[in-house]
């Protein structure tokens, strides 16, 4: 025989017979987002003339590595940045390389420019 608490009914039934909760205080907008809202009488000021300006250049660079960090098949990754290293460059990269069977772990380093490729 299962026992329940009398009081807790009492309580869940109160509550569903107060009817539908509020909602927030802040009345309904019909969708208008509130930058666009003016009260009645007012004009909204125009919104000034924006020059389009050209995104900044994405530093970066889709690659593959050519022997990423695990030791296996060329795996892809992302060129941030390239450095020079005496007479030879170098290239910043991030890709995923697998720690343990199942396991990925995000590698950032810097490789020769003879690992990296396009293809």
């Amino acid at each position: 025989m299962q026992r329940t608490n009398p009081s807790a009914a009492t309580i869940s039934n109160r509550c569903s017979s107060l009817g539908g909760m509020a909602g927030g205080g802040y009345g309904r907008g019909a969708g208008i987002p509130l930058k666009d809202r003016v009260r009645a009488g007012q004009h909204p000021e125009p919104a000034p003339i924006r020059a389009v300006a050209e995104p900044p250049p994405q530093p970066g660079r889709h690659c593959w590595i050519t022997l990423p960090v695990d030791a296996s098949q060329p795996r892809p990754g992302l060129l941030l940045e390239w450095r020079r290293a005496g007479h030879l460059w170098e290239g910043r990269v991030i890709y995923a390389a697998q720690l343990r069977p199942g396991r990925w772990a995000s590698v950032e380093e810097w490789l020769p420019a003879e690992l990296l490729t396009t293809e």
